[in-house]
């Protein structure tokens, strides 16, 4: 069975990657840079299928609020937790709130959403996306990459395709854990501000 996983993630890993950084892909791109160490992707292509998730997706939240505003899916969104926070984020600081918005996790949807209703030019979001994409996806591929490091050091150069899954396992469950620990502690601030 491991076999035909393993055989699944070298095949499909990539495209899985890409798809994961669409939306909050923190922990795609972390295992996508873990597969890259243990030789399963090249790491510039991980660092590219990351790039382009996490570009094309700030984009589509981005059109989504810039040209569908009073779509019923956009007006649902803007009923999210965070989204009052984002705006007024965006409309302070413009440059720093898209450069800065994917770093906040649970916040992305709703910060793409917001940007795209805050009338940021689009020649100016495209090119504060791009370079924080680019700096996202260095970073949380690296950090996988590490992990394979780390775990290479721990536990010798022999990992066989069942220890690499479950390595990638323990270090998904992590990552989404670390992630709703974060996601929490921010709904609980949003709310009591309200």
């Amino acid at each position: 069975m491991t076999e035909i996983i393993h055989h699944l993630i070298e095949r499909y890993g990539l495209v899985a990657v890409f798809l994961g950084c669409l939306a909050e892909g923190e922990s795609a791109a972390i295992l996508g840079g873990f597969f890259a160490h243990q030789q399963v992707f090249v790491l510039w292509q991980t660092f590219i299928a990351a790039f382009l998730g996490a570009f094309l997706g700030d984009t589509a939240f981005f059109i989504l609020g810039r040209s569908f505003a009073e779509h019923p899916y956009v007006k649902q969104l803007s009923q999210r937790p965070g989204f009052n926070h984002a705006y007024r984020l965006v409309h302070a600081h413009p440059n720093l709130f898209v450069l800065g918005n994917r770093y906040l996790y649970g916040m992305r949807l709703v910060g793409g959403i917001a940007a795209g209703l805050s009338g940021i030019a689009v020649p100016r979001f495209i090119a504060l996306n791009a370079a924080s994409s680019i700096v996202w996806s260095a970073l949380f591929s690296s950090v996988g990459y590490i992990f394979g490091l780390g775990a290479e050091h721990i536990i010798g150069r022999a990992l066989v395709h069942h220890e690499r899954l479950l390595i990638a396992l323990g270090i998904g469950v992590v990552v989404v854990v670390l992630a709703a620990l974060v996601a929490h502690c921010i709904a609980g601030r949003e709310k009591s501000n309200h």
